[in-house]
């Protein structure tokens, strides 16, 4: 299974999931993704059809809501 969060530093929706990551899932699981690095912001509305953080793609497809993301933890990890 492939992970990646795409993520803005500043976002407190972001920052709340990945304080979850780091108190309860193994981080190193999931390729974290900044969307001010490079092209990652077009890259992130080219793969998920929305500008919005955090996202998280599972295999590829788009999870958005940070409550949703920490709820796909609970339940996986």
């Amino acid at each position: 299974m492939k992970l990646e969060l795409y993520y803005k530093a500043e976002c407190p929706f972001c920052q709340k999931v990945l304080n979850y990551m780091m108190d309860n899932c193994q981080i190193k699981d999931v390729q974290l993704v900044d969307i001010k690095e490079g092209n990652n912001n077009e890259d992130l509305i080219k793969r998920g059809g929305k500008d919005q953080v955090p996202c998280l793609f599972i295999d590829g497809k788009a999870l958005y809501e940070s409550d949703d993301i920490i709820k796909y933890f609970k339940e996986n990890f």
